[in-house]
């Protein structure tokens, strides 16, 4: 009995450190947190218990673990990255661009033969992600996060849905979601904030609890959508998936002020995206054989 329960609670802390681990590839835009739970060997377990609606306690403490262990890997970087946004903006997103970039060879592969019937699901996303470029980016004024209206709210609940949902698919960065539609700057600075200088409270948590719930709905429902859309067109999926992400370099690049970098960081930049996509090409071989 003593043996068992001891066994009980090993498995509980380990799967703290994996999903500490997961989160840390969540929060780094470019890793896939869906790659890192492959890695590790819990993937399975993951969307099973997060697919598994009728045994919700069973699912709720396979889960607990796992969440606990992210919210603790999350914090960890916050303000790391913070601080690298910040004083160092363009060489930081072009590591993320480099660990994004990286893993397209395993999405490549996953998406099979190119046929014309995938052109178009390959194009749309590619023109619309790098349309995004062009749009107004008011929202991306420092602060903004603290005076949303309704619909603001609506667009950081679904923008968090989706980032959630790419834990799903091995292979997309959650976080590099958030960087598109400009949101993971501003919520990196309202988290750290809220924790190491206290900064209007009530409304950080709210934001952060409406973020929550996004991220809440995208596991468990868009999760089935993206289930449905890759068991019925798994190929025309992939490759809308990877017109998505080469189109978004753009609109990455568009959220920083890239005008101001200097010569010498535009040469680390260089360097940073060819480490970022070597390690992300890493990452997801080791995750294939595993």
């Amino acid at each position: 009995m003593e043996q068992s329960i001891s066994a009980e609670r090993g498995g509980f802390f380990r799967d703290i450190l994996r999903g500490a681990a997961i989160g840390l590839a969540f929060i780094v835009p470019g890793f896939s947190g869906g790659t890192v739970a492959a890695l590790l060997g819990v993937y399975e377990k993951i969307i099973g218990a997060l697919t598994d609606l009728r045994h919700f306690k069973r699912s709720f403490f396979t889960l607990l673990p796992f969440a606990i262990g992210m919210a603790v890997g999350i914090a960890a970087l916050i303000f790391p990255i913070r601080w690298a946004l910040q004083v160092y903006p363009v060489p930081t997103v072009t590591l993320f661009i480099g660990l994004s970039l990286g893993g397209l060879p395993a999405l490549r592969e996953r998406a099979g033969k190119f046929r014309a019937v995938h052109l178009l699901s390959f194009l749309v996303p590619l023109v619309a992600a790098a349309g995004l470029a062009f749009l107004p980016h008011a929202e991306r004024a420092e602060g903004f996060l603290y005076d949303l209206d309704i619909l603001q709210y609506l667009t950081l609940f679904f923008a968090f849905a989706l980032a959630a949902c790419a834990l799903v698919v091995p292979g997309i960065s959650g976080s590099m979601i958030l960087l598109i539609f400009g949101y993971y700057a501003p919520i990196i600075d309202l988290a750290s904030n809220l924790l190491f200088h206290g900064t209007q409270p009530l409304v950080s948590i709210f934001v952060l609890l409406i973020a929550g719930m996004g991220m809440a709905f995208g596991f468990i429902g868009i999760s089935y959508l993206m289930k449905f859309f890759l068991k019925k067109f798994p190929h025309g999926t992939y490759f809308a998936i990877l017109g998505f992400i080469l189109g978004s370099v753009a609109a990455v690049y568009a959220s920083v002020p890239a005008s101001l970098a200097t010569p010498w960081e535009w040469v680390v930049s260089l360097l940073l995206l060819l480490v970022g996509a070597a390690s992300s090409l890493i990452l997801c071989r080791l995750a294939k054989k595993k």
